[in-house]
């Protein structure tokens, strides 16, 4: 069973849809909140403030991209984009938009689930962790306070984001290889999807001002994987 505490906000514009995620969610134990379009749907985040939300792309007014940029805005709450748009440019798409996992459409209610468990695990787990600051170069990360700072300014990012950041921070001086990256950050059910990695590593570079053909924090190394390491 899920967490009785956990709660998610379902939004898509397909009343079916909605009440058969509902439905699966709750009795999972996980608490629902609904919205039809993304109007409501930020009007209901702000109020309930869930631990995870469940985004639809295609809906009338605000599309799930635009609602997902306008939560990134102020919140780094795990965003799951649902989507009949299955191509790898659209599922990137979101990503670029703040998402931290997708689910395209059709699903099944197994896949639903353990993508919603995972997504709210690794969170929980990371937020537990116990570790000690990162400081390199003038990037600093308290990892109690789940704060990033980069020449005394403080970083915006998404919990999927500071995980990556701090993982590679963790591992600092070694190269750690693309599938042992999102093993460790997403699970083991997300090994091989090396499109999750690379669009959360150019969100964090260019949020770090890093330049990717010369970067200072996050260095990669072609055809092994990635590091955080002074440069000789």
């Amino acid at each position: 069973m899920g967490s009785a505490k956990a709660s998610i906000l379902v939004v898509d514009d397909d009343v079916h849809i909605l009440r058969m995620m509902r439905q699966v969610l709750e009795m999972e134990g996980y608490r629902v909140f609904q919205a039809t379009n993304g109007e409501a749907a930020l009007n209901i985040f702000d109020e309930a403030t869930p631990d995870l939300v469940l985004l639809d792309v295609i809906m009338p007014g605000l599309d799930g991209y635009t609602v997902c940029q306008r939560i990134r805005e102020f919140s780094p709450i795990p965003i799951i984009i649902v989507t009949v748009l299955g191509e790898e440019a659209e599922k990137i798409k979101g990503l670029e938009a703040g998402a931290d996992d997708y689910v395209t459409k059709p699903f099944s209610i197994k896949e639903l689930v353990t993508r919603v468990k995972a997504v709210l695990r690794r969170t929980k787990l990371w937020d537990e962790r116990p570790e000690p600051s990162f400081h390199y170069q003038d990037l600093k990360i308290d990892f109690a306070r789940h704060r990033v700072t980069l020449r005394g300014q403080e970083v915006d990012l998404t919990a999927t984001e500071h995980r990556l950041l701090s993982y590679l921070a963790r591992n600092a001086g070694r190269v750690t290889t693309p599938n042992q990256i999102l093993e460790k950050v997403w699970g083991e059910e997300y090994l091989g999807e090396f499109h999750l990695l690379r669009v959360n590593i150019a969100r964090l570079r260019h949020k770090l001002n890093d330049n990717a053909r010369n970067p200072q924090y996050i260095l990669t190394k072609p055809g092994i994987g990635y590091t955080i390491t002074p440069k000789s």
